[in-house]
């Protein structure tokens, strides 16, 4: 199935498909060629995170069985975004009386798993770089987010090196709804020749990589749909527009258990700020710790702030301590006295069911669990006040958003969606902007209620049911 040499219409070049093709061989030299081979999968309950219902496939001798009621959610770990955003479809999924199925494509010990891998450690190590060396940002990874991976010609190389994963694919019913919550599983399924395939573009800046022909892609917003559909500034010329069946605005891709508590959550919140509670700031530092100055200076500044009972501070600081070692040393001051859940996934969630009444202080949480790592920020988000974050998956969701400068330009459009959407602020790009900000929405409790009030509003408008519409459209197919 030959997905390379013309996309949606528009021929590719045949410079740019030989080199496609010579990618994908440089991966079968290195990992093997398995394209013969048959894996088989069994299903494995994921027993970390109880509030979805999701089990995991897994190597296994036998061919798998699935439940009747099945939805797939293929996924790969890159960052913790499609880890959530996969989490997010199968919450909605299981609301929607479906089993979901958690399929992540890199956990396997096949040349397709091995594929994405790589592509993935570099990326990672890109995108600290990128944080730590100012010219290199500028002059390679910015542009390379923003642009080289807005071509079209991109997505041909990753069609090609889609073709590894096809093997993984053997066990699945060619008709069982299947959401792609990354570009690669959207394409492996394709390529499998599965006839439900839902590929949930994740970002607000349209670009050639998250292009899966043969799927239903989804977007969130009107300005990704436009964007999407004219295939706009993936060539120099005008391209072929992608067909209408084939593209479909869903609003954000949010879990249920968020959404169907928008109304409670934000009344918490201003029922807070009425009676002088301390403001809850939640900080996404993450796996890997990606503007490491910024989290410190805010989590200095705030601890003033702190010690008068005007604000808390809680830190997921992902799935490893890297970064809690750093705070340990440059702020012992807030470490020392800091209540901790590390690979303590029920004693966090026994303290978040805590959280109607009064808490104080900084809390820091850290799970070498995957999806605990992931998780621990939803469990928190309904009752933070404000959200710390970059302006990736999160700049999405329905919570009072203080936005940190973006890794990547791509990221750029999250943020300007956001704060026109008006549950965010602006993004603050510098340490001194950020600090700033945290004083604005501790010392002027309007902002916040603002912030409040326009959540419900987008909510009741069905902004935040982008998860839903996805299981739909899985379920239906084309």
């Amino acid at each position: 199935m030959d997905k390379t040499s013309v996309i949606f219409g528009n021929a590719i070049d045949q410079k740019t498909v030989k080199k496609a093709e010579k990618s994908k061989a440089k991966f079968i030299k290195k990992f093997g060629d398995d394209s013969a081979k048959v894996y088989h999968l069994g299903l494995k309950p994921i027993d970390q995170i109880k509030e979805i219902g999701i089990k995991n496939l897994v190597h296994a001798d036998e061919p798998l069985k699935l439940p009747d009621n099945a939805l797939i959610v293929g996924n790969i770990r890159m960052g913790f975004g499609h880890y959530r955003i996969a989490m997010a479809i199968a919450s909605c999924a299981q609301h929607m009386g479906r089993t979901p199925i958690w399929f992540d494509l890199a956990s396997f010990d096949a040349t397709g798993s091995k594929m994405i891998r790589s592509q993935n450690d570099l990326y990672s190590m890109g995108s600290k770089l990128s944080q730590k060396v100012g010219l290199f940002n500028k002059l390679y990874w910015e542009p390379l987010n923003s642009e080289g991976f807005r071509q079209i010609t991109y997505n041909a190389a990753d069609q090609k090196n889609s073709e590894l994963l096809v093997p993984l694919f053997a066990d699945l019913p060619k008709d069982i709804p299947y959401v792609g919550t990354h570009v690669w599983p959207s394409q492996g399924a394709v390529h499998a020749g599965l006839t439900h395939v839902v590929n949930a573009i994740p970002d607000n800046w349209p670009m050639g990589l998250h292009l899966a022909e043969g799927s239903i892609h989804t977007v969130q917003t009107p300005f990704a749909y436009l964007g999407y559909k004219k295939l706009n500034g993936m060539a120099k010329k005008a391209l072929k527009p992608m067909p209408d069946d084939a593209l479909k605005m869903v609003g954000h891709y949010i879990d249920h258990e968020l959404v169907s508590n928008v109304e409670h959550d934000c009344a918490k919140r201003i029922e807070r700020c009425d009676w002088g509670a301390p403001i809850r700031f939640l900080m996404t530092v993450g796996g890997a710790g990606a503007g490491g100055d910024l989290y410190l200076a805010m989590a200095k500044h705030l601890l003033p702030y702190i010690k008068k009972g005007m604000a808390e501070l809680w830190i997921n600081f992902g799935d490893h301590l890297a970064m809690w070692e750093v705070f340990k040393k440059q702020l012992p001051e807030l470490t020392d006295s800091c209540r901790t859940f590390f690979d303590d996934y029920k004693g966090l969630s026994d303290w978040a069911e805590t959280l109607d009444g009064p808490s104080d202080g900084v809390t820091a949480f850290c799970h070498k669990d995957i999806f605990e790592a992931v998780y621990s920020t939803n469990l928190l988000m309904r009752h933070c006040d404000v959200l710390i974050t970059k302006p990736s998956e999160l700049a999405f969701y329905p919570v009072p958003k203080l936005m940190m400068r973006h890794i990547g330009g791509h990221e750029v459009y999250g943020a300007i969606y956001a704060r026109e959407m008006g549950d965010s602020t602006y993004e603050c790009e510098t340490a001194p902007a950020l600090c700033d900000m945290i004083d604005t929405l501790i010392n002027d409790k309007a902002i916040l209620r603002q912030l409040c009030g326009r959540i419900v509003e987008l909510k009741n408008a069905g902004v935040y049911n982008g998860g839903y519409e996805v299981v739909r459209l899985a379920i239906e197919g084309k």
